[in-house]
């Protein structure tokens, strides 16, 4: 009996091993969660704070033209030109738009406007003598960049989060000058103060590397060029009919900048 008893017990163990093991779950590996590709396409805003300068240019012309009877008119004439260095400091922002394609090309546009410290300044004094005459003569030149921006194309390869990108567009930026002459002495005080402010257009190009710290947050650094062309610093003329006698003068500014700049963006 007892014999039976253990060959059933043995039975139903053996007949239950194959059902309890195909109720065991065999261990499986947990799903690995897949890296988010890193996008720049989308709208972006950003501050930045820069250094600047390079020259102001004075190109001017003169001349002169007296009629004399029975002879040639006597003429003379004068031009050239002259610079100042110019150098300062600048902050502003930014705003723009990317898109980054499936070759990991990314074109975009961006606007920006800077307050700026730039400008370029020249004052001087002289003696003059002659027979009976000592004269003393001051002048004071320069111009000064008080805000300017772009309006520019961005082109660029990225690799991940770092893009390298070329850039070019529009500038345009508020440019003052001034002039002053005052001579004493001569046939007495000879004050000539000249000023002018304009607003200027021109073209700027350049290149720039960004890097994306955080899926929102880059930094970026940028090197342009700006050419705001040129505009009247003064234009007269006299023209004396009754004597024979016209002359002309003009002097116009030019300005040429190169700015390098450190910045942040965000991105919505």
């Amino acid at each position: 009996m007892k014999t039976f008893l253990l060959g059933t017990v043995c039975g139903l163990g053996l007949a239950a091993g194959p059902t309890l093991a195909a109720d065991l779950s065999y261990p499986v590996k947990a799903p690995v969660a897949a890296v988010p590709v890193f996008s720049w396409t989308g709208f972006y805003i950003g501050a930045n704070v820069g250094f600047g300068g390079d020259k102001f240019d004075y190109p001017f012309n003169a001349f002169q033209r007296q009629l004399q009877a029975e002879a040639p008119a006597l003429e003379s004439s004068a031009a050239g030109n002259f610079s100042l260095n110019s150098i300062g400091f600048f902050g502003g922002g930014q705003i723009g738009y990317n898109h980054q394609f499936n070759n990991n090309v990314v074109a975009g546009i961006e606007a920006d406007f800077q307050w700026s410290g730039i400008e370029g300044k020249l004052a001087g004094a002289a003696l003059f003598t002659a027979p009976g005459v000592i004269s003393n003569a001051s002048f004071d030149i320069g111009s000064e960049i008080e805000w300017f921006g772009t309006i520019r194309g961005r082109l660029g390869y990225t690799w991940d989060r770092v893009l390298l990108y070329a850039t070019g567009g529009a500038a345009y930026g508020k440019v003052k000058s001034h002039a002053s002459f005052n001579a004493n002495g001569l046939v007495g005080p000879l004050p000539a103060v000249i000023s002018a402010s304009d607003t200027q257009w021109g073209w700027t190009a350049g290149a720039g590397l960004e890097y994306a710290i955080t899926p929102n947050w880059s930094f970026k650094t940028e090197y342009l060029y700006l050419d705001f062309g040129s505009h009247a610093l003064f234009s007269n003329a006299v023209n004396d009919v009754a004597n024979g006698f016209f002359s002309s003068a003009s002097m116009d500014v030019s300005t040429k900048l190169h700015t390098v700049k450190a910045g942040v963006n965000y991105r919505f």
